[in-house]
């Protein structure tokens, strides 16, 4: 606790300078509570600037006033800072990460954590097999913690400095045969697919993957959608937020904001699309009297009878159910849909400005890969068809 004070001075030019006094902890002996001042600053704003410098080498000294600072103590101490400044759906991700920090050094003293040490444990977890994209993930989260210890003076240099990530050295023929693919159903399949929705789905199943299939949303930004988000007179829908339930327990979700800025977005919606939704709303309102007082209204366009949002464990699982029921043999999920779209506007003739404020991608490189891999795509089957087309001609040259 601190409180600031003006004091009156002969030799400042306003005749007075400012200063504060705060408390540094309880005397051990007497038991009372010990506090310090300072003064002489000109304005009130330089002596809350002293006052947190004071404050934050007092809080140091008093939690880290030995040399042999163990390495979990300051992950304690950057993880109180850090969760208040990120999403709970990126604080879940980090948990992880630290885990596996703490594994390698929790116990360690800081001090004794070298750079050799760090880039071992980097290459041993190349060695078990981990990802290079969670290696990545660990690395960051290790930047940071020894980050903070150094901002504490806890070390001197961060053993993170000059570690390389280890790379996994593929062969010619691994290279060969590798080949990023992107799956989504063409124009024929979608409408098998939606065929079989609307005859064989379960509730809520049409709506929504036609909803997905002609706007190109993420699956967590159609869960998330409500009434409110959209416009039937102009036919827009607002996508301001994304649905995050990690658990896919029905009543623990959360609406955060969209993956990046450039997610959020007013999208239009042609007839189709503008017709299923006004029909499921009178549906919807069916399914509220009959709950009665059991249905949670939270507005949700894709609501459960009960009016939760649909999880998307759900989703996943009611989609594999009607792919089985159809001729598509192709890996799919809901995320297929997003490409579906895509495929279908770049046939269009849509450019890629265009699809990137669609989809709500912030960088439009990312558009450009899933545009190029889509073309070459396109392109090829294009090739193929005429070949076909042109078959019998050909053999009679």
């Amino acid at each position: 606790m601190a409180y600031f004070r003006k004091i009156k001075s002969k030799t400042a030019k306003k005749g007075y300078t400012w200063g504060f006094t705060m408390d540094v902890g309880i005397d051990p002996v007497t038991g009372k509570r010990k506090q310090t001042s300072r003064r002489g600053f000109a304005t009130k704003s330089e002596a809350e600037a002293a006052y947190h410098k004071l404050k934050d080498q007092i809080y140091k000294g008093l939690k880290f006033e030995s040399n042999d600072v163990l390495f979990k103590d300051v992950v304690e101490d950057w993880y109180e800072i850090y969760k208040t400044t990120v999403k709970i759906s990126t604080l879940r991700a980090r948990k992880s990460e630290i885990e596996h920090l703490l594994r390698y050094f929790g116990n360690m003293k800081l001090k004794n954590i070298k750079r050799p040490m760090y880039q071992q444990m980097l290459n041993d977890f190349h060695g078990k097999g981990y990802a290079r994209g969670t290696i990545s993930g660990i690395h960051t989260a290790a930047n940071m913690i020894f980050k903070r210890a150094l901002e504490l003076e806890l070390i001197h240099q961060s053993p993170t400095t000059f570690a390389k990530l280890p790379k996994k050295q593929e062969t010619v023929e691994e290279l060969e045969k590798k080949e990023e693919k992107i799956h989504f159903l063409e124009k024929q399949e979608l409408m098998e697919f939606l065929k079989k929705a609307k005859c064989d789905g379960l509730y809520l199943d049409y709506q929504l993957f036609a909803t997905l299939s002609y706007t190109g949303m993420r699956l967590g930004e159609a869960l998330a959608l409500k009434w409110s988000d959209i416009n039937f007179e102009e036919s827009t829908l607002s996508i301001t937020k994304t649905l995050y339930n990690p658990n896919n327990t029905l009543n623990k979700y959360q609406l955060l904001t969209p993956k990046t800025h450039g997610s959020i977005r007013t999208i239009f919606i042609d007839e189709f699309i503008h017709a299923i939704l006004k029909k499921h709303r009178v549906q919807q309102s069916e399914y509220k009297l009959m709950a009665g007082n059991d249905y949670v209204n939270q507005d949700f366009i894709f609501a459960n009878p009960n009016g939760y949002p649909l999880t998307s464990k759900l989703v996943r699982t009611r989609m594999q159910r009607l792919l089985k029921k159809t001729s598509i043999k192709k890996h799919l999920t809901p995320h297929s849909l997003r490409h579906t779209h895509t495929s279908l506007l770049i046939e269009a003739g849509v450019g890629v400005k265009e699809i990137q404020e669609v989809l709500g991608h912030s960088d439009i490189q990312t558009t450009m890969n899933i545009y190029a891999h889509m073309t070459k795509d396109l392109k090829e089957k294009t090739s193929h068809k005429f070949g076909q087309l042109m078959k019998g001609l050909s053999e009679n040259l």
